[in-house]
């Protein structure tokens, strides 16, 4: 059957269509019509969400695309509050506040002051400028009773003159803050909220399945749970054919079809490296796989320094585990004798000592017993260095 590419106008103040950060509108977002129609519909049916994929598979941005539908934007007032970088209460609750203040500003003063109006415990905290317009000016220090500051946010979100959908990003980041209340605490607020529904997004799949799966942990059953799957090839190329004709430019089909099979279809190294690609290609010009290995090359090399500080301050043990794992590409048996022997390893204890340590870095997953580096960028300069 031939394959028939609807075209939309493009937005010429966007130079390369292929966006690698941010959420720029429907026309450079791919697919993902499925899970779009599957997520608005669960969020305007009163249901709170447990979004889970791997990092980089393009969860905030399909997050943005179901905020941006109609019948979400016209009707709610939507928040997406990053809780990656957090370490405690205070830092969560310090982001939760922020992020909410700083997304009902450009909406009016009837937007914000009801919010401004409940926070009493952290007020002097915000600050106004000559026409009034209010900034979140404290640290995470100002707050000073966190609980406190929490519920009154809750009661902002309970209270606001709109519903409410809160997405909360890296939300397994919680079980890392050394305090076994915040699930029970942040469990008991949400299920009293009847005019605000969640997105609990998440990237460790494991951490996420135990919070909303397992009957000892507050949230069990509390959320419809939603995997998020990779996107379609076929769906990929078409996107890639597209946005490179509307720009007076071509690829050959085969270039998003390497890509695809050589990141296993994960989306932002993909993008990445079409970026570049469509930086390359001139005017008229036609991309073809001959380009692909360049580009990648110099994306590497852009990061080369980056990489460097990273490996000269990781301890030895983590370094040559690290490195021992982006040789195998997806490495098992970490502890066997014949892993050791394979990358020559001091033993089977430096090994098992390294491995969580390169976990809480981010820097490797674990997936099944699967261990790969996180970075796929990090694992090529790791493989050719």
């Amino acid at each position: 059957m031939q394959r028939i590419l609807i075209f939309f106008p493009m937005d010429t103040k966007i130079v390369n269509p292929f966006i690698t950060t941010g959420y720029a509108g429907a026309n450079y977002f791919c697919d993902r019509e499925q899970e779009t129609a599957d997520l608005t519909r669960l969020l305007t049916n009163g249901n709170n969400v447990a979004l889970i994929s791997p990092r980089r598979y393009g969860k905030t941005n399909l997050i943005r695309h179901c905020f941006a539908q109609p019948a979400i934007a016209e009707n709610y007032y939507t928040f997406i509050i990053d809780i990656y970088s957090t370490k405690s209460v205070a830092d969560l609750v310090h982001r939760l506040g922020l992020s909410i203040l700083e997304t009902l500003k450009p909406m009016g003063r009837k937007a914000w002051e009801k919010f401004v109006a409940v926070l009493a415990s952290v007020k002097q905290g915000i600050s106004y400028d000559a026409v009034g317009n209010p900034s979140w000016m404290m640290s995470i220090g100002d707050i000073a009773t966190p609980t406190t500051t929490l519920e009154e946010i809750f009661y902002y979100l309970e209270h606001a003159d709109k519903p409410c959908i809160v997405a909360i990003d890296e939300f397994q980041q919680i079980t890392h803050y050394g305090d076994h209340q915040i699930e029970a605490m942040l469990r008991t607020h949400v299920q009293y909220c009847t005019n605000t529904h969640f997105i609990f997004s998440g990237s460790q799949r494991h951490l996420m399945g135990q919070m909303f799966t397992s009957p000892a942990r507050p949230f069990y059953q509390s959320v419809s749970i939603y995997n998020l799957p990779l996107l379609p090839e076929g769906k990929y190329i078409e996107f890639c054919i597209r946005l490179f004709e509307e720009r007076g430019k071509h690829v050959s089909p085969e270039v998003p079809h390497v890509l695809y099979a050589q990141f296993e279809g994960v989306t932002y190294y993909m993008q990445r490296v079409m970026n570049e690609l469509f930086a390359r290609t001139p005017e008229k010009g036609t991309c073809d796989t001959e380009s692909i290995a360049d580009s990648i090359r110099y994306i590497i090399l852009m990061a080369a320094n980056t990489y460097e500080d990273l490996m000269y301050q990781l301890p030895e043990k983590q370094s040559l585990v690290l490195r021992a794992i982006a040789r195998d590409g997806k490495a098992k048996n970490l502890t066997s004798g014949a892993f050791i022997k394979r990358h020559g390893l001091l033993s089977a204890s430096s090994v098992k000592s390294a491995v969580p340590a390169l976990l809480d870095k981010g820097l490797i997953t674990n997936d099944k017993g699967v261990y790969q580096v996180y970075d796929k960028f990090l694992e090529m300069w790791l493989v050719k260095e």
